[in-house]
Order: C-alpha cells, then structure tokens, then sequence
C-alpha cells in the first residue's frame, strides 16, 4: 500500500508513483503522474486549486479540467479520498486509511483524526438491502472568542 511505504520512507519517486497508478489499473500520462506526485509526495489534504497551483508552479501546462478528471479518476480507483467540507470546498485526501478530520473553519485547515479516537454508536437501521461503507465524521472548530 502507498500510504504505508510512504510512512516508512516520508518520500516517494515519480518512479514508484507511476508504477502505483499503473498497479491500479490507470494510465500514466505525464499531467497525471505531476497530479499523483504533488498528492503522494505531500500527504496533506488539498483543494483542486491548491494541486492547479503546485502541479503548474514550475511550467503552467496542465488544465482546470485535467486536474479535476485525474481527481475523480483517483478517487474513483481508491488511491485518494474526497472529503467535502461543506457544498463549496471538497479536500483531496491522500491517506485512504479509516480515520476522521477536524475541520477549521476560519484558516480552511483540515487535520486527521486517528480512527481509534472515535467511537460510533447508535447508527439508525439501514434500509432494506443496504450495507454500510463507512462512517466519515467532520468535527468543525472555531477559535474561542
């Protein structure tokens, strides 16, 4: 798994990413390789325009659209999660273990919260054929004023 080679190492090649993707059954292509890369190699939760940004930092050459497919792609194919925050700001979320986040809504910073340190209890009945994926807690703070 990548998340945990990247916590045993703390730095990933654009080698061992592009061998992720291809393991995952995705096409290499140069912009999604540079849009994998500043997700993997960083491990923190971004916003599509924050990936524009870095992945066009050194030579603009990669589109709004290219960003935004290659995301879907990926969480699609499992490699990311997307964690929206509210209607207007959805993270990308490189770690795909089981975990939770606290969300600040002043500064836009969103942070893990370990699995273990929440207990879920007293889900509703699901409806009738339905199982459950998965239980995504967003726990939004404020400065105390």
């Amino acid at each position: 798994m990548l998340y945990t080679r990247l916590m045993e190492k703390n730095s990933l090649s654009r080698e061992e990413v592009a061998a992720h993707l291809r393991d995952h059954g995705i096409n290499v292509t140069h912009q999604r390789l540079e849009i994998a890369h500043v997700l993997f190699s960083r491990m923190e939760h971004l916003s599509a325009d924050q990936i524009l940004a870095l992945v066009n930092q050194p030579h603009p050459a990669t589109s709004k659209a290219t960003v935004y497919n290659t995301l879907n792609l990926l969480v699609q194919k499992g490699l990311v999660r997307e964690v929206i925050v509210d209607p207007s700001k959805i993270f990308y979320d490189p770690n795909t273990m089981p975990h939770h986040h606290f969300y600040d809504t002043e500064c836009g910073q969103l942070t893990d919260i370990p699995a273990a340190d929440i207990q879920v209890i007293g889900l509703p009945a699901l409806p009738a054929g339905m199982t459950a994926e998965g239980v995504d807690i967003i726990v939004r703070t404020r400065s105390v004023r």
